[in-house]
């Protein structure tokens, strides 16, 4: 296992500061003119999407769609193997990401959801795409240290390492100019902005090839899981969308808090019922502040048996859509084959615009 250097915390701190500066700018100019908008977004097929990437995420990716603007959404099934040896049950997870889409309110109808692996021309742009950076800048990347340390993996592939230069094919292919995200995947997109940018510079002639994306985070960027880490699907600490009221009510008893009975939001002194406050507050519509007041001192059971019923109640609709979805696959291969063709066409024309630009359209 490769060791890398410490993150700086004053740096990520500056960086999701900047981003929420330019946010706000960028939501005025969202709803002035939606249309103008391409946003692409997606997910690893390694399983079922929880309430982390509910709020963290796909809030955004339907409130963008709704407003207007035009959504690609990639399932990123090539990537599985950036951190673990074997790509486990991929068609099973693919079909079920389409699900937690199609639950949470993706229209098919407005919005692309494709699969890397049938889009050759955006896994082309990765080769002239990494000569753009270095190893340092690669090797300097907060997020994919954060996944080596908790690879699957008995060694560090090398398509960890470049893991954010296919991410930059994944957004630049259809010359997207909004990605919504949590404020882990910022350092991801500075890379993309830099792939754009040195492109531009390069090859562009005076013209931009490429624009330069915009992250949109959102307002809870980060939410803990029941063990007190990073919610992630990998570490078996999250509540999933398509998780029952049971198994919700099971999840949510299990989580982390303190021995403190008085129920305060206190995200740097208390993060872990400050993130369980937080989550009852997001499907409340409320703020923690109220939710914790709502509490007082009636103890960590009482904040559980809140953020219980929140949840369930929040999800009720959206596990009743996906039931109902899952009982007729090929409707879920369908949209796959044809947002497959439609992401196609667009790479076709990006790839070929590149290879223009760099003399090689032969």
């Amino acid at each position: 296992m490769t060791t890398l250097a410490p993150t700086s915390p004053s740096t990520d701190a500056l960086g999701t500061a900047a981003a929420r500066t330019r946010g706000a700018a960028l939501e005025e100019r969202i709803l002035e003119d939606p249309g103008r908008f391409r946003v692409l977004t997606g997910d690893r097929p390694t399983g079922r999407l929880h309430l982390g990437h509910y709020f963290g995420t796909l809030h955004n990716r339907v409130r963008l769609q709704d407003l207007g603007a035009e959504l690609f959404v990639i399932i990123a099934d090539y990537q599985v193997l950036t951190d673990r040896d074997v790509a486990d049950r991929l068609t099973e997870h693919v079909e079920e990401l389409v699900l937690d889409h199609l639950a949470v309110g993706v229209d098919p109808e407005r919005s692309t959801v494709f699969t890397h692996s049938a889009v050759p021309a955006l896994n082309q742009l990765l080769l002239p795409f990494l000569s753009l950076v270095s190893v340092a800048e690669l090797n300097r990347n907060p997020t994919v240290k954060d996944e080596i340390a908790h690879s699957r993996q008995s060694a560090v592939s090398g398509l960890m390492f470049t893991y954010p230069v296919h991410q930059a094919a994944d957004i630049l292919f259809c010359k997207a100019d909004l990605v919504p995200v949590g404020q882990d995947q910022l350092p991801h997109l500075e890379i993309t902005r830099t792939v754009a940018r040195r492109f531009n510079d390069r090859y562009g002639s005076g013209g931009a090839v490429f624009p330069e994306p915009e992250a949109l985070l959102s307002e809870a960027p980060l939410l803990l899981g029941t063990d007190g880490t990073k919610m992630s699907k990998s570490r078996g600490n999250a509540v999933t969308l398509a998780a029952d009221a049971d198994e919700t009510a099971r999840l949510i008893k299990g989580a982390k808090t303190d021995s403190e009975r008085h129920i305060a939001y206190d995200p740097a002194g208390r993060p872990e019922v400050s993130s369980l406050l937080l989550l009852a507050a997001l499907c409340q519509g409320r703020t923690p502040e109220e939710v914790a007041a709502d509490i007082g001192s009636a103890g960590s059971a009482a904040l559980k048996r809140a953020v219980t019923e929140s949840v369930n109640e929040c999800l009720a609709p959206v596990r009743s859509r996906r039931a109902e979805y899952a009982r007729d696959r090929s409707y879920l291969r369908r949209i796959l084959r044809e947002g497959n063709e439609r992401a196609r066409a667009v790479a076709d024309a990006t790839l070929a615009e590149v290879r223009a630009a760099m003399n090689s359209h032969y």
